[in-house]
This record gives C-alpha cells, structure tokens and sequence, in this order.
C-alpha cells in the first residue's frame, strides 16, 4: 500500500513536470533490471493519472516518473466512463492511492472533433467514435451559446479545461467507493492541463487552498 499522501504526490509530480520542461530528468525515470525484478513482486504507484490518449503527452514522461510510479488510465479525450472510474476505483482501493489526476491538454482533438459536430453534425460517424464525442457534448455544449462563439482558439481553450473540470467532478462525485475515500481516507482528485507548446502541467481544479 502506497504510504504517500495526496500533498506529497502532487508535489512530487509538480517538482518532475519541473524537471521535465527544464531537461533536467532525473535517474529516476530510467528503469534497470533491478527495479524491474523488484516490480515483479508488486506495485506501489503514488499517483493515479486519467489522461489523453494522445501521443504527446505520455503521463510517465511529463512528469519525469519511472516504473512503477504511476497508474495511467488513457482514453481519448480524457473521458469518464464505468471503465475509467472502475480503473480509479481498483487502483485507489488496492494499492492505496491517494492522489488522482485528470490530464488533458492544450489542442485536444476529441474536444475539436467535439465541437465540430456540434457545429455541423457528420453523417455515418461510427457509433464507438459518437460515444466518445457524447461524453464530451454535455461539458462543452453551452461554450457555444457565449462569446467565445467567435473565437476558435479561446473556444477551444475554454473547453478543453471545462471537460477536464467535469471529468474530475464525475470521479469525485459518480463513485459512492471513491466519494468516501475522498470524505474519509484523503483521497484528492484534481484536474490539469498539459501545455503542448511549454510542456508545462497546470493543476488548476480541485487544489486544496493551502497549495
């Protein structure tokens, strides 16, 4: 069981994702033999990490963290389905988990595809595509009514983190096993943007005041 509370995780991962913008990784994001070995025998990952499927942002690698670390959930659009939250919920119950990051990112392309079809629905989309796009509908559907109408790239900008913000409310709030560890045993869900262009991670939803 990780010993690690959700304080300590954040500040770990805000102190790798340091390393990561400045290159300076650490030796401890390489693997040998001997931690493989030592893995083999089980897993104490101090960090949950729901994120992007996309290929710039491998949670591992943005935050300068090793084998073992981390437990990564990746679907695109950094989506809240029974399978993610089952996934959060298996991870914080079995190995004691206390920190759990929703990660999206700067430029998404499920929230573009997202707003797309709102804008101009496709025909013959395939059904396991619209289901993601579904997901996604209810958190940024109202940007569209604002503003922000006129300006893509602030729209965008607004609904990657509004999707982020409603992924996080759904796992603190959508999982009587996770509403109570959150009440009683300090687990922390908190959401992030990654920045493809600086390679910077902003945790800027659920942070307790004192961080």
């Amino acid at each position: 069981m990780s010993s690690i509370s959700a304080l300590e995780a954040l500040e770990r991962l805000i102190e790798g994702n340091r390393r990561f913008v400045s290159d300076e990784r650490s030796l401890v994001s390489f693997t040998s033999q001997e931690r493989r070995m030592e893995l083999a025998a089980g897993q104490q990952p101090f960090a949950i990490i729901l994120g992007c499927s996309d290929s710039r942002v491998p949670a591992e690698i943005v935050f300068d963290q090793g084998l073992g670390d981390l437990f990564v959930i990746r679907v695109a659009g950094n989506i809240v389905a029974s399978s993610q939250v089952g996934s959060v919920e298996f991870a914080a119950e079995r190995y004691g988990t206390r920190l759990v990051v929703v990660l999206g990112h700067s430029q998404c392309g499920a929230i573009l595809a997202t707003l797309e079809e709102l804008q101009q629905e496709k025909a013959n989309q395939s059904r396991n595509l619209r289901s993601i796009v579904d997901r996604i509908r209810p958190s940024v559907e109202g940007l569209l009514a604002t503003e922000l109408r006129h300006d893509s790239a602030a729209l965008v900008q607004q609904a990657v983190r509004a999707n982020i913000r409603v992924s996080s409310s759904h796992l603190r709030h959508g999982s009587v096993i996770l509403e109570q560890l959150v009440q009683s045993n300090g687990l922390l869900v908190v959401g992030a943007e990654y920045s493809l262009e600086t390679g910077v991670v902003d945790f800027f939803d659920g942070l307790p005041e004192k961080v």
